[in-house]
Protein backbone atom coordinates (compact mmCIF):
# COMPACT_ATOMS: atom_id res chain seq x y z
CA UNK A 1 0.00 0.00 0.00
CA UNK A 2 1.39 3.39 -0.98
CA UNK A 3 1.18 6.32 1.42
CA UNK A 4 0.31 9.74 0.07
CA UNK A 5 0.34 13.10 1.81
CA UNK A 6 -3.22 14.36 2.07
CA UNK A 7 -2.19 17.94 1.26
CA UNK A 8 -0.71 16.71 -2.04
CA UNK A 9 -3.89 15.04 -3.28
CA UNK A 10 -6.86 16.58 -1.49
CA UNK A 11 -8.20 20.12 -1.68
CA UNK A 12 -7.17 22.31 1.27
CA UNK A 13 -10.75 22.59 2.59
CA UNK A 14 -11.08 18.78 2.66
CA UNK A 15 -7.82 18.43 4.63
CA UNK A 16 -8.99 21.08 7.10
CA UNK A 17 -12.34 19.31 7.49
CA UNK A 18 -10.64 15.98 8.20
CA UNK A 19 -8.31 17.67 10.70
CA UNK A 20 -11.38 18.51 12.80
CA UNK A 21 -11.70 14.77 13.50
CA UNK A 22 -8.09 13.61 13.41
CA UNK A 23 -4.95 15.67 13.47
CA UNK A 24 -1.60 14.18 12.54
CA UNK A 25 -2.79 10.57 12.46
CA UNK A 26 -2.58 8.02 9.69
CA UNK A 27 -5.93 7.08 8.18
CA UNK A 28 -6.66 4.21 5.83
CA UNK A 29 -9.27 4.99 3.19
CA UNK A 30 -10.65 1.71 1.82
CA UNK A 31 -11.36 1.08 -1.83
CA UNK A 32 -14.89 1.44 -3.09
CA UNK A 33 -16.59 -1.94 -2.96
CA UNK A 34 -16.87 -2.10 -6.75
CA UNK A 35 -13.08 -1.64 -7.06
CA UNK A 36 -12.06 -4.33 -4.58
CA UNK A 37 -10.17 -7.36 -5.74
CA UNK A 38 -10.80 -10.81 -4.34
CA UNK A 39 -8.06 -12.50 -2.32
CA UNK A 40 -5.38 -13.93 -4.60
CA UNK A 41 -6.74 -12.22 -7.69
CA UNK A 42 -3.69 -10.05 -8.27
CA UNK A 43 -1.01 -12.60 -7.37
CA UNK A 44 -2.50 -15.70 -8.94
CA UNK A 45 -2.47 -17.49 -5.58
CA UNK A 46 -6.14 -18.38 -5.91
CA UNK A 47 -5.52 -20.08 -9.26
CA UNK A 48 -2.47 -21.90 -7.90
CA UNK A 49 -4.48 -23.31 -4.99
CA UNK A 50 -7.28 -24.38 -7.30
CA UNK A 51 -4.80 -26.32 -9.46
CA UNK A 52 -3.15 -27.83 -6.37
CA UNK A 53 -6.50 -28.95 -4.96
CA UNK A 54 -7.50 -30.55 -8.27
CA UNK A 55 -4.17 -32.37 -8.34
CA UNK A 56 -4.68 -33.62 -4.77
CA UNK A 57 -8.14 -34.94 -5.65
CA UNK A 58 -6.93 -36.69 -8.81
CA UNK A 59 -4.05 -38.28 -6.88
CA UNK A 60 -6.52 -39.47 -4.24
CA UNK A 61 -8.74 -41.03 -6.91
CA UNK A 62 -5.69 -42.84 -8.33
CA UNK A 63 -5.09 -44.43 -4.94
CA UNK A 64 -2.74 -42.11 -3.04
CA UNK A 65 -3.55 -42.19 0.68
CA UNK A 66 -4.52 -39.16 2.70
CA UNK A 67 -1.34 -39.59 4.71
CA UNK A 68 0.83 -39.58 1.56
CA UNK A 69 -0.94 -36.50 0.20
CA UNK A 70 -0.58 -34.75 3.55
CA UNK A 71 3.18 -35.29 3.59
CA UNK A 72 3.66 -34.47 -0.09
CA UNK A 73 1.78 -31.17 0.09
CA UNK A 74 2.78 -30.22 3.65
CA UNK A 75 -0.85 -30.05 4.78
CA UNK A 76 -2.67 -31.67 7.67
CA UNK A 77 -4.70 -34.78 6.97
CA UNK A 78 -7.78 -32.78 7.96
CA UNK A 79 -6.99 -30.22 5.23
CA UNK A 80 -6.53 -33.00 2.67
CA UNK A 81 -9.91 -34.48 3.63
CA UNK A 82 -11.55 -31.05 3.31
CA UNK A 83 -10.00 -30.52 -0.13
CA UNK A 84 -11.14 -33.97 -1.30
CA UNK A 85 -14.66 -33.34 0.01
CA UNK A 86 -14.86 -29.93 -1.73
CA UNK A 87 -13.49 -31.24 -5.02
CA UNK A 88 -15.89 -34.21 -4.92
CA UNK A 89 -18.84 -31.79 -4.56
CA UNK A 90 -17.72 -29.98 -7.72
CA UNK A 91 -18.07 -33.26 -9.57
Amino acid sequence: MKHEKAQNILPKHVVEFIQQYIDGTYVYIPRKSENRKAWGELTGAKTDLKIRNQHIYKSFLKGDSISELSQRHHLTEQSIRRIIREEKKKG
